[in-house]
């Protein structure tokens, strides 16, 4: 997606993916990070930003959920927490249209990576402080959201608590995705031997903002399954669990994890 300031505008352009990913048969749909507003100004982030019973994206996505008789994952939307405070939070519905699991992104994104080019999401951002995994009749899908990428240990719990998908909605900045976006993404998959499911935010957005798009469908054993580029646009891949399995079985490190002490200075 690229998404706007404009709520109802986000939506819209997400529901014509969404209804293209089930004509093409899709189970599961994820959209990305920041699906229902991308704005720059702080004000206007918070004027987006609603408590959850009262977010018209609930039950706009619970709605197309239940419709097309998917699982949909709605990306992350700002939850407000309070007058000056919101969550990032991922939501995911279920094919009855009920909300199934909501997570709240835990590591947030202070950082430079560009010359001119700064962010400071615990400013506005109330870090979430539980990992959620959602057993579904699908798949076991573990939520997380784009910094969180760069925390594996996050990803190995998901991992060995019997997660099968792992959805990573974003919207990366061009220097580090440009750098980083594809290898570490590779790399949770396959330390896990999980499926990863990349949505992303892309382009030049009407905020002022650019994101670097590519969004990626990696399998268990690294392999990217679809990529997307920088335009709006949807991919889709086979998910066969028994990779899942299989990676597992050729790489057991999951189960080779080992607690240690240390380090100790000598």
């Amino acid at each position: 997606m690229r998404s706007t300031p404009d709520v109802q505008e986000n939506l819209n352009a997400a529901e014509a993916l969404i209804r293209e990913a089930k004509n093409k048969g899709a189970a599961l749909v994820v959209l990305p990070e920041n699906a229902t507003s991308i704005a720059q100004d702080k004000a206007m982030k918070l004027k987006n930003a609603f408590p959850e019973n009262e977010h018209p994206a609930g039950p706009f996505f619970s709605k197309l959920a239940k419709e097309l008789g998917i699982f949909l994952v709605a990306g992350s939307i700002s939850i407000r927490l309070g007058p000056e405070k919101i969550a990032n939070r991922s939501l995911l519905f279920g094919p009855d249209g009920a909300r199934m699991a909501g997570y709240d992104k835990i590591h947030l994104y202070d950082a430079a990576p560009a010359e001119g080019e700064m962010y400071k999401e615990s400013e506005l951002i109330v870090p979430g402080g539980r990992a959620v995994l959602a057993p579904t009749p699908l798949a076991k899908i573990g939520l997380t959201i784009c910094y969180d990428m760069r925390f594996p240990e996050l990803y190995r719990k998901l991992a060995g608590a019997g997660a099968e998908i792992i959805t990573v909605p974003s919207a990366f900045t061009v220097p580090t995705g440009k750098a980083h976006w594809h290898v570490l993404l590779r790399a949770r998959a396959i330390e896990t031997g999980c499926f990863i499911l990349a949505a992303a935010q892309g382009g030049a957005h009407p905020s002022g903002r650019a994101t670097y798009g590519h969004s990626l469908m990696i399998s268990p054993w690294g392999e990217i399954l679809a990529e997307a580029g920088e335009e709006p646009s949807m991919i889709t891949a086979e998910i066969d669990l028994a990779q899942v399995v299989e990676a597992r079985r050729k790489i057991p490190n999951l189960q080779h994890a080992r607690e240690f002490e240390g380090p100790w200075i000598q």
